[in-house]
């Protein structure tokens, strides 16, 4: 948490970050599974991201997305 906090300020971010120690929410957003690095297998974040609406709906959903390409995306879905 306290990583998190000094990222929100070192960047001035108007909102809150979620930290996920044990993975569960990100298990539930299916972005937790088998990734492949240099030959070896291990289990990690899938590089993802959600659109999720006023009502909380999810409105777009991408998995293995490229960072520098992922913000334009998402906007395009809004």
């Amino acid at each position: 948490m306290e990583s998190h906090q000094k990222f929100k300020e070192k960047y001035d971010l108007p909102f809150t970050l979620l930290v996920d120690a044990d993975h569960s929410i990100t298990e539930m957003y299916g972005a937790w599974g088998e990734k492949t690095n240099y030959g070896k297998t291990y289990m990690g974040v899938i590089r993802s991201h959600f659109v999720i609406d006023e009502k909380g709906v999810l409105v777009n959903v991408s998995y293995n997305v490229k960072a520098d390409a992922s913000p334009e995306d998402a906007l395009a879905a809004l």
